[in-house]
């Protein structure tokens, strides 16, 4: 089932057109990446989402219904802008945007303060947000958008002004987030953190959609059949391998040998290991799948072409 689907999104501003017939479908309880080139429309449709804007054509349906003010309430938003007040102490203020968000005092005191606690930010409770960090306002504003466990989560560029021991850490309340029933809508330009997080992604590009799939699916269509394979001494592998397997790349020493192996089409992946099997000791093999920032690069490239 999916939590929230955008049937046919057009929003349109003084004659530029933001997003242009935008469909996709978000599965309940899972990571979706929402990626894209700057300007390419995807925080005109988080805000559509939020209903902070409305189409000019299509709708977003929230739980298989078209969404409706009350949905609100059971979505997280953590926006690129950060928007926390610079002269109220950070307790404070969690403290009254958790209330906004349904929470009585009492139930957000116990919850920041387990938030706190596990974020190692309890001495912040009396500072101002103006004496912290970029980093560490970042840190407060994902507690307060987490606090009241909405059924959707929506993160813009979360790991920006974070050092890699704060991403580490975030990814993992983001993955303990999904486990416990959350949808995330993730937007970012970080594609390691898409491939590492993300269940199902989409792409779009000057207002379109121009790929959405699974991850592993999508690596896999870009695939080149081309294999990565380990084994034992620096034989003279040309020899051994029929002429429709080209060389890639050799790297090694005089014990092992890393060999990045190109098949035709036709081939399947034990053709090359039958290949090589009895004629020297393969120690590891794999496929070279294209990384999500190659696919990303060659999709909006071949798009604007």
């Amino acid at each position: 089932m999916n939590l929230i689907q955008a049937e046919n999104v057009t929003k349109r501003f003084a004659g530029h057109t933001a997003l242009d017939k935008v469909s996709l479908e978000v599965p309940d309880q899972s990571i979706f990446g929402l990626l894209g080139p700057n300007g390419a429309g995807k925080t005109t449709l988080i805000r559509i989402i939020n209903m902070i804007t409305a189409p000019d054509e299509g709708q977003i349906l929230f739980s298989g219904r078209p969404i409706h003010p009350p949905d609100i309430a059971q979505i997280g938003y953590l926006p690129e802008e950060r928007g926390l007040y610079k002269k109220m102490k950070v307790g404070e203020q969690a403290l009254y945007l958790a209330q906004l968000k349904g929470l009585s005092k009492h139930q957000a005191q116990a919850k920041l303060r387990e938030w706190f606690e596990k974020f190692e930010i309890s001495s912040w409770w009396n500072k101002k947000v103006e004496e912290l960090s970029k980093g560490m306002q970042q840190k407060v504003q994902f507690v307060v958008t987490v606090l009241h466990e909405p059924k959707l989560l929506i993160f813009d560029e979360p790991f920006s002004g974070f050092d890699p021991i704060n991403v580490s850490i975030l990814k993992e309340e983001i993955l303990r987030l999904k486990d416990n029933g959350s949808t995330i809508i993730f937007s970012t330009h970080n594609m390691a953190s898409v491939e590492e997080l993300c269940d199902n992604i989409a792409l779009i590009n000057k207002s379109k959609k121009i790929l959405e799939g699974r991850v592993m699916d999508i690596r896999k269509q870009h695939g080149s059949n081309t294999f990565e394979v380990e084994i034992s001494g620096n034989s003279d592998i040309d020899k051994m391998l029929d002429p429709s397997y080209k060389i890639l790349d050799i790297q090694g020493s005089s014990t092992h040998t890393i060999l990045k192996i190109r098949t035709m089409d036709h081939h399947k992946p034990n053709d090359l290991l039958s290949q090589l099997i009895g004629k020297v000791q393969v120690h590891s093999y794999r496929e070279v799948l294209p990384t999500m920032n190659d696919i990303f690069i060659d999709t909006v490239k071949s798009a604007q072409e």
